[in-house]
């Protein structure tokens, strides 16, 4: 049995050992920003990840504009995003970091359908999308798949994607909610959550008119006379519920 190395003597560093600056990179934790309106939601992603040897977070966020400051403060190596926040909004928020991190992994972590969002995240600039009913390890999966510059998505969604792919311009969605614009979607989230058109206006930085006219394309799209059906339908989509449900008022 030999001797370990002397307590008085530093070891000689090579390539193998986590001191060399080749591993500097490689050993430390990778740090992620977590953007969720939910405190209890923030407080177990956080124990989730520090529980990682090899991830730490380095910072919270409620809204998108703390968002925003935190991740040019910060510097994080990955940013996880929820679709509905406190102030602004998830795909806002994706969409205006891509423009100015290029490089920056974001995983999107929503309770929202994947369905409806999935792609259109994607195709906003984030790296992944993962539902929060999800399970733990799935969760971690995915958040290390995007931190190692992959993609993230459900065999579901993933099997959309191509079957969509597949079918070039002659798919066509059975959800009525897939033909609204980005925009729209975002409005009708807002009435889901209860924002008034003036509150729904400041949220997505539009103005009243812009948003009433938002307002009125909706309901052609999703086939409702009155202002009333809008909002039966809107709370019931964002709450999970069937759509139509108690919507013929």
């Amino acid at each position: 049995m030999t001797n370990g190395p002397s307590l008085f003597k530093m070891p000689q560093q090579t390539a193998a050992q986590p001191g060399h600056p080749k591993d500097a990179a490689k050993d430390r934790r990778r740090r992620v920003l977590i953007v969720d309106d939910h405190p209890i939601v923030r407080q177990g992603l956080r124990r989730l990840i520090e529980a990682e040897s090899d991830l730490e977070v380095c910072g919270e966020a409620e809204t998108a504009r703390e968002a925003k400051s935190l991740i040019r403060d910060l510097e994080p190596d990955a940013v996880i995003v929820d679709v509905s926040l406190k102030q602004g909004d998830g795909l806002e928020l994706v969409k205006d970091t891509r423009a100015h991190h290029p490089a920056l992994p974001l995983l999107v972590l929503s309770m929202h359908d994947e369905a409806i969002y999935a792609e259109r995240m994607l195709s906003a600039g984030a790296n992944g999308y993962i539902m929060k009913q999800a399970a733990s390890d799935q969760f971690l999966i995915a958040l290390r798949r995007v931190l190692e510059g992959g993609i993230y998505v459900s065999e579901t969604v993933g099997n959309s994607m191509i079957e969509k792919f597949a079918a070039g311009g002659a798919y066509i969605s059975a959800n009525p909610i897939d033909s609204l614009t980005n925009r729209e979607l975002q409005v009708l989230h807002m009435i889901g959550k209860g924002l008034s058109t003036r509150q729904t206006a400041e949220a997505l930085n539009l103005s009243v008119k812009t948003v009433e006219s938002h307002r009125q394309r909706i309901k052609r799209k999703l086939s409702l006379r009155t202002s009333a059906q809008l909002m039966q339908y809107a709370v019931n989509w964002y709450a999970g519920r069937d759509p139509s449900q108690k919507a013929q008022i």
